[in-house]
């Protein structure tokens, strides 16, 4: 099966994520597969859901009520962990796209992930550590959308100090892709820097160079200025394979 073609179930925990976020959620899952279930869970009888009413029906996702019958607890989160192993069992999807800021669903995207599934988690910078790593992969929504306004410098993210609580640090996404150069190139030292990106997602899940003020990895790469570049071209064609080695 295509890439592009695998199914995705998206579940969206409305308690954790903003209804402004929606297009990059949708166009996210896109680059992966297709959305074949899109549900978002909350207790829709609340005035601060409002604003998301226009937002479901326009991008057709289904909202699943969840009364709030007891304080203290998230019947949002028990209905979107029975409704995914529900999806799971049913073998109609290769995928889930997890949508909240909440480390509640950390064991769902391990258990998913141990049955075979693709794991895409999405949610603002505030999100732990825990629910980061249990996902296949983990996209930033505030950092996305910064990144969509001209006016805005997503570059200046890589000069934060290091924090634990945030994101992958640009320091530690450095000294990782040295180290996976260092380990996976050839006799001559050259790496396919396909092959370099693919393993730093599998390292840290919420690596993404938009992140860093990027577009695409070949220049973010080349920002580094640690590595020669040579590319090849495939079979006479236009497209090229590009190659790095430690200077």
């Amino acid at each position: 099966m295509n890439d592009r073609d695998k199914r995705y179930a998206v579940l969206i925990d409305a308690d954790n994520v903003s209804d402004k976020y929606i297009k990059f959620i949708l166009d996210e899952i896109s680059n992966d597969g297709i959305a074949t279930y899109k549900r978002i869970y909350g207790d829709w009888t609340k005035p601060t859901f409002a604003s998301w009413k226009s937002v479901l029906l326009e991008h057709s996702i289904t909202p699943i009520q969840q009364y709030g019958y007891t304080t203290g607890k998230n019947a949002t989160d028990s209905a979107m962990i029975i409704d995914a192993m529900d999806i799971l069992y049913s073998g109609n999807v290769e995928g889930f796209c997890i949508v909240s800021s909440d480390s509640d669903f950390t064991r769902l995207a391990s258990r998913l992930r141990e049955s075979g599934m693709d794991v895409v988690g999405m949610g603002e910078s505030k999100t732990p550590k825990a629910f980061i790593s249990a996902c296949n992969k983990f996209k930033y929504l505030d950092l996305l959308a910064m990144a969509d306004k001209p006016a805005e410098a997503p570059a200046q993210i890589r000069k934060e100090e290091p924090d634990e609580d945030k994101m992958t640090n640009f320091e530690t996404i450095k000294k990782a892709i040295i180290t996976i150069a260092q380990e996976n190139s050839d006799e001559d030292e050259w790496i396919f820097i396909g092959d370099i990106g693919n393993k730093l997602q599998k390292r840290y899940p919420d690596f993404d160079v938009r992140n860093f003020g990027f577009n695409k990895f070949t220049p973010f790469i080349k920002s580094l200025d640690l590595f020669d570049i040579k590319s090849e071209r495939i079979n006479g064609s236009n497209n090229k394979l590009i190659y790095v080695r430690e200077k």
